[in-house]
């Protein structure tokens, strides 16, 4: 256990703050959205590793009016006495020192989430200025810091306003901060609600019992995520638009000297296999060791039980780990100290230790509870869905290896579909998906060939959501991706073998443009996520709008910028609306769409495994009612476009 007391003294110092400002990405990763929000994870991940640790069970995170933002906890609070070597308050050093924290030996933290002690400085380094309040030891404190540009135009980051001093009593514990980014720093300073709701929802659910509050003062919403049933109440989440078929929901819990565990499993009636881990509260979206021993634990414990309850007989051979996760939703958590990431994200555990530490808790608390009563029918369901998807297996097998008969995976199923690049560097390569024979075409011309390859869908690729695997190979179109980039499918997609490290969806601005996105986007999830997570996978952003007088033209990509284009192009101006991509001629698409001088891509990304699963399960699931609910709820099908308005004028 943690010690209690915590002094300025246990906050270590590594090194000095450094110009954070001159080179933010190295510190928050890139200065757009995402960037924004690192600043309030960093304190957020400050008040829950306090509440985490047994300190507290309550934070508050408010978006204010002013763009500001701030976090509350009833914690211990930041030390408030002189630091023993630097001479200045806890708190100055907290929010003024790089690499400064309590979290670098393990006496006053078990686990942090804020693994490198820079959050607080980077946060006031790239802010306007930041405000402190801390409550300990019967006083309130407060201390200001900001952002201030001198005379030479130079920006001097975070830099003391007000020292700490005394501002009253109180009963209480905590701290409270304060921050407004810099609109100087950041392209867009605004806060998103629904990023922030979903982080919290999810600290929420990962800290069974803790209440998170979001106040958004901008549109006086509100909003509290408290779950007692923690991992439990996750699960049931992701999968509350699917249809379960084990009851009771199995859970675990378990610790050793390095690793402190939960897990919940549940199993629906689908054939994908959802698992989210977490390390100290942290998404490891690439796995990792933790992942690997409770994955090899299942396996050995889910067989020793069939075994031993002659669910499998002698003759049949033990179904692997696989065959046991057809249909599974799972969410590991794990907490220990002296975490090492690794992967291209940085969110792959790579401590050694976690995987025997994680076979070893879950072997032995798992195969203690289904031995229990109630989860005898559950346990019977489970093997005998896994010896269903062992046939399946095989089936699936027997379907690649007459995929790759049929497509040669050379390319003899590719003539006349795929148009290839001269280029062999696949770094270099792009693929375009596109909607369509004339889009087809007229990409095909308007490209470059050394490095630019087309592939042309005839008609819309199967919904993998709904199909197994060996089902969806059958699709034609499926096929003949599977082939272009080269790399396998399933458990056999290895992005090494990936002929282009661009793989761009170009479809029309349409109702059936948006489906064909939403069809590939569903098959990569479930089939090929590396391509996701690796960063492989854009989306084209073809005009909307062309506004044109004589020989002087704009092309307009969103309805926000048409007014702007209109005035500049001036009176007289005509405008043509882009209905699909068959209308451009190979210059026009050239232009707009594939030269990558003036092209726009939205890159894929996954920053939210669980939600993206939940969100894929009820737009392209067969939950009828469900998916009409959220369209209900998210789409505004009365909204009157910009070309309409002009276009009535």
């Amino acid at each position: 256990m943690a010690k209690t007391n915590y002094d300025a003294k246990d906050i270590v110092v590594l090194e000095g703050l450094d110009a954070v400002r001159l080179r933010p990405g190295m510190y928050i990763g890139t200065t757009g959205i995402k960037g924004l929000h690192h600043l309030l994870w960093e304190i957020v991940d400050n008040a829950m590793d306090e509440v985490s640790n047994g300190y507290g069970d309550n934070i508050i995170v408010t978006l204010h009016t002013d763009g500001s933002a701030s976090v509350k906890d009833n914690g211990r609070g930041i030390p408030v006495d002189p630091h023993p070597t630097l001479k200045i308050s806890g708190v100055e050093v907290v929010f003024t020192q790089l690499h400064a924290g309590g979290k670098f030996n393990n006496d006053n933290y078990n686990f942090s989430g804020g693994l490198h002690g820079v959050g607080a400085s980077v946060t006031n380094a790239l802010s306007k200025w930041t405000k402190v309040w801390v409550e300990r030891d019967g006083q309130t404190y407060f201390m200001e810091f900001e952002s201030i540009k001198g005379e030479d135009g130079k920006v001097k980051s975070g830099v003391v306003k007000e020292h700490l001093k005394p501002i009253g009593k109180t009963e209480g514990s905590g701290t409270l901060v304060r921050f407004l980014p810099d609109a100087d720093v950041f392209k867009d300073a605004t806060f998103s609600k629904e990023i922030v709701s979903k982080r919290l929802k999810e600290l929420a659910f990962l800290n069974k019992g803790v209440k998170i509050e979001l106040i958004d003062e901008r549109d006086n919403d509100r909003a509290v995520y408290h779950y007692e049933g923690g991992l439990v109440d996750f699960v049931k989440y992701i999968n509350e638009d699917k249809t379960t078929i084990i009851s009771p929901c199995i859970y675990i819990e378990g610790s050793s000297k390095i690793v402190k565990l939960e897990l919940a499993i549940s199993y629906t009636d689908g054939y994908n296999e959802n698992v989210f881990s977490y390390v100290n509260n942290i998404p490891t979206t690439e796995g990792g060791t933790h992942e690997t021993g409770l994955k090899s634990a299942i396996t050995k414990v889910f067989n020793d039980y069939a075994r031993k309850n002659n669910l499998l007989k002698e003759k049949e051979v033990n179904l692997m780990g696989e065959d046991f996760r057809e249909g599974i939703t799972l969410a590991l958590s794990i907490k220990m100290q002296n975490v090492q990431f690794e992967g291209q994200t940085k969110t792959k555990l790579g401590n050694p230790e976690a995987k025997q530490e994680v076979e070893n808790i879950v072997t032995a608390e798992l195969s203690k509870l289904i031995e229990r009563k109630e989860y005898a029918s559950s346990m019977e369901t489970i093997i005998n869905k896994a010896k269903s998807a062992a046939k399946a297996r095989e089936a699936a097998r027997k379907a690649k290896e007459l995929t790759r008969a049929k497509n040669s995976i050379d390319s003899t199923n590719l003539v006349g579909k795929l148009s290839a690049c001269t280029g062999r560097k696949a770094e270099l390569n792009e693929l375009f998906i596109v909607e369509g024979d004339s889009a087809g075409g007229s990409a095909k011309q308007g490209r470059d060939r050394q490095f630019q390859a087309i592939l042309p869908l005839k008609g819309k690729p199967l919904n993998a959501e709904k199909k197994r695997l060996e089902q969806v190979l059958q699709n034609d179109e499926i096929r003949s991706l599977i082939s272009a980039l080269g790399a396998g499918i399933g458990d056999d997609f290895d992005t090494k073998n990936l002929k282009y490290h661009k793989v761009i969806i170009l479809s029309d601005a349409d109702q059936d443009g948006a489906h064909i996105r939403a069809i590939l986007l569903t098959f990569f999830f479930r089939y090929m996520r590396d391509l996701i997570t690796g960063g492989y996978v854009y989306m084209g952003m073809p005009p909307l709008y062309k506004v044109y007088r004589g020989n002087n033209f704009e092309y307009v990509y969103s309805d926000k910028e048409l007014p702007e284009a209109i005035e500049r192009i001036g009176k007289g101006y005509s405008i043509q609306r882009y209905k699909g991509l068959g209308e451009m001629n190979p210059e026009q698409l050239w232009d707009t769409t594939l030269n990558p001088a003036t092209r726009s891509l939205v890159r894929v990304e996954l920053s939210d495994a669980a939600e993206a699963e939940r969100l894929i399960s009820i737009l392209m699931g067969d939950n009828i009612d469900a998916r009409k609910e959220y369209i209900a709820n998210n789409a505004n099908f009365n909204k009157k476009t910009i070309y309409d308005t002009y276009n009535s004028k």
